[in-house]
């Protein structure tokens, strides 16, 4: 390769440096349109197009009375509030004191006008006002622009409830999971983590944990958690799930940082199943050769209790037509009852689906025993057909 075929010409470096400025201005566009919308970007056209509106409706006001009340600056007033940051919103606010000043001077200047503004009007551009700048500061808080903060927060309830399915059983298996929040809410302190493990992926394993607290008290430490798991299961062995869970909850040195769960290790082949509990309510199977239910308890502390925990597996089989049952304590514990009164009524309630089937019978079972309970509901069931 000779010297003059590196070389470029005119032409070519002019086209070079074109390019180059056409890709740093549609990086430099990205980057400003990234940082708006993660609500770090300028405001300047939201703060200008609400500017202009406050002299159009103040001139309004004063021809048109009937038809542009003075409380038409309230408009601005509450997207300004959901649009401005603090700064750029007691601007605005000076700019609707004016116009209400104006809007004064040019009714009291038309003695026919029938409706001048009064101090109630004030107080109420006032208000509003003041709620505009409480939802501003909130915003400038927690660093999500209005516009896409309901995004993000649809977008963490999908993944959550896209985390919480079971993986796809084989032929022979059924499964299912209801979550139900306490007070309607969409985030929840209870949450499910599962994979199908082992060669083939003919191991299931799941894990049923409840959080200290409940609703959105508990949400943000259970949508850490559930991450956490999400990665620790499966990675390990079995037996070393609970262990690195019960470490990594330590580490996190919160205020009320426990909680209890439950892992389950079914073989899909054989039925055989191990389980292991941090703390956690007993599991129920069902014998379908019997009709009876049955506890399945295994020992072990709560999770972020104390380093060095051990956690002691019990352990059974899933034969034809068996069906195991994991819950948390939202679905049996009353204040003023025992525990074993809520399994009990819990048992009672499965009983009628023992001659039709457990398929999609998870939701129902909760509305049965625990429908109108202040508190986090889990329920998992796992049946072979």
């Amino acid at each position: 390769m000779t010297r003059r075929s590196l070389a470029t010409t005119p032409r070519e470096s002019r086209r070079m440096r074109l390019r180059r400025a056409v890709h740093r201005a549609r990086v430099g566009l990205r980057r400003s349109a990234v940082d708006y919308f993660r609500g770090d970007g300028s405001d300047w056209i939201a703060l200008t197009a609400l500017l202009l509106s406050i002299p159009v409706l103040a001139l309004s006001t004063a021809g048109w009375p009937e038809w542009c009340p003075p409380e038409a600056l309230l408009l601005p007033l509450v997207a300004a509030g959901l649009l401005l940051r603090p700064a750029s919103l007691l601007g605005l606010y000076v700019a609707v004191a004016f116009a209400l000043v104006l809007e004064t001077a040019l009714i009291d200047a038309e003695r026919s006008a029938p409706d001048p503004v009064t101090p109630g009007t004030i107080l109420l551009v006032a208000a509003v006002a003041l709620i505009g700048l409480l939802i501003a500061q909130f915003r400038s808080r927690v660093g999500v622009p209005w516009r896409r903060g309901h995004t993000m927060l649809f977008d963490l309830r999908e993944r959550i409830s896209a985390q919480s399915a079971l993986p796809a059983p084989p032929d022979g298996w059924h499964h299912e999971v209801s979550l139900r929040p306490a007070g309607g809410q969409s985030f929840s302190g209870d949450f499910v983590v599962a994979a199908r493990t082992g060669p083939d992926g003919r191991t299931l394993e799941v894990v049923l944990t409840d959080v200290s607290g409940k609703g959105i008290d508990a949400a943000s430490r259970s949508l850490l958690l559930s991450g956490a798991f999400g990665g620790l299961l499966g990675s390990l062995p079995p037996h070393g799930f609970l262990p690195a869970a019960n470490g990594y909850l330590l580490r996190q040195d919160w205020q009320e940082g426990f909680a209890t769960s439950i892992h389950l290790v079914l073989d899909l082949d054989s039925g055989d199943y191990e389980l292991l509990s941090a703390g956690h309510l007993p599991a129920l199977q069902l014998h379908a050769g019997t009709g009876r239910w049955q506890e399945v308890a295994a020992e072990g502390p709560l999770l972020g209790v104390w380093d060095g925990a051990e956690f002691h597996p019990a352990k059974g089989t899933l034969r034809r037509g068996d069906v195991l049952m994991l819950f948390t304590d939202g679905l049996v514990e009353r204040p003023d009852e025992d525990l074993s009164e809520g399994i009990d009524r819990l048992t009672g309630a499965a009983d009628r689906y023992v001659t039709r089937g457990f398929r999609n019978t998870a939701w129902d079972l909760i509305d049965a025993v625990a429908k109108d309970v202040n508190d986090d509901r889990a329920l998992v069931l796992i049946g072979r057909d």
